[in-house]
């Protein structure tokens, strides 16, 4: 709705309407008189100290001044340093003024600013902290349902299938045997759509052996023929691994499918605290990430981990993928790093 009646209810609403209102009062009744008095001391007193000569020149006739209507001065040379202290008095109620005026903005902060910097990047520390969490959830939710279905239902279907084989053997010749070979058939199809699904769940090759032979493993299941150069110093955070290993898979499968390419390369290593890779192709190029390749949700998964995916493919090619990943190898030696999510 629009108006000024669902504008004034909707600022009623706001806690911010009422920390405005009680500065207001609070300025009228209380601050500006207290402002007054105190840019009135500190500058009325000082410069009155510090025209004391003149006074004692012009309004006593050269033979006296009154300081502050509370002493007399006689002689030149107590106005004189009169003066000198009215102007060090001068120069101290100054930076009192500054702080006086530091103690009324943070006041005005307090009561109507906006958050602090320091909360502001508290928050941020705060909500980055979490989001790598949620990834650590998330690829230890995917683990866990690669495990019980590698261990579980894998299992089951791989027995059922040796035991429809078994009975193919066993069945004589006629319907039952076909319709024994068909379900013997349909159950090894099951079971490899299965390890399939394990395999794109998380590869039980990335959590036992890491990035290096994980990726190896999806170049050897790649259309292209790929060449890998991969070094690392070790074993790096799930998520990392994980995220490098899908973007690895995803842009070999685009290398596949779409770039026409006669061979492609996986390079990378660990430089400069960060997990670098390259994924190059002879292709013809022209690819767009987000063109509905699959990319941009790999390269969103890379964002929340502080990481960076670029793309740089032209026409006629050819095609580079980079993705750079801040980390650190993990040593189980290591105190801190022990209550790291590490592989």
């Amino acid at each position: 709705a629009t108006g000024p009646w669902p504008w004034l209810i909707t600022r009623l609403r706001e806690r911010a309407t009422w920390r405005e209102l009680g500065h207001a009062l609070l300025f009228a009744l209380v601050l500006w008189p207290l402002d007054a008095l105190v840019v009135a001391f500190a500058l009325a007193a000082p410069l009155h100290l510090a025209v004391t000569p003149l006074l004692m020149a012009t309004a006593g006739g050269g033979e006296e001044a009154k300081v502050l209507k509370q002493w007399t001065v006689t002689t030149w040379p107590a106005a004189s340093g009169i003066a000198v202290l009215g102007l060090l008095l001068l120069a101290l109620c100054g930076y009192a003024l500054g702080l006086a005026a530091g103690a009324r903005a943070e006041l005005t902060r307090v009561l109507v600013g906006a958050p602090r910097e320091d909360d502001q990047e508290a928050r941020v520390v705060e909500l980055t902290r979490s989001r790598v969490r949620l990834v650590d959830a998330f690829e230890a939710e995917r683990r866990r349902i690669e495990r019980d279905l590698h261990d579980g239902a894998q299992q089951r279907l791989v027995a059922l299938t040796m035991a429809l084989g078994l009975a193919r053997l066993d069945a004589p010749p006629g319907p039952l045997a076909d319709q024994l070979a068909k379900a013997h058939g349909e159950a090894g199809k099951a079971l490899e759509e299965l390890r399939e699904l394990i395999h794109g769940i998380h590869p039980k090759v990335l959590a036992d052996y890491g990035l290096p032979a994980a990726v190896a493993d999806a170049a050897d299941r790649s259309a292209v023929p790929v060449d890998v150069t991969l070094e690392l110093p070790g074993r790096l955070p799930q998520a990392v691994e994980a995220a490098a290993y899908f973007v690895v898979c995803e842009a070999l499968a685009n290398i596949g499918r779409h770039s026409g390419a006669t061979r492609a390369a996986v390079t990378g290593g660990h430089r400069d605290g960060r997990l670098v890779l390259r994924v190059r192709d002879d292709g013809r190029g022209g690819a767009d990430a987000a063109a509905g390749s699959g990319l941009t949700g790999l390269a969103d998964r890379v964002s929340v981990l502080d990481g960076r995916l670029s793309l740089s493919s032209p026409p006629g090619g050819p095609t580079l993928l980079s993705v750079e990943i801040p980390c650190e190898p993990c040593d189980p030696r290591d105190p801190r790093t022990r209550t790291e999510p590490c592989a």
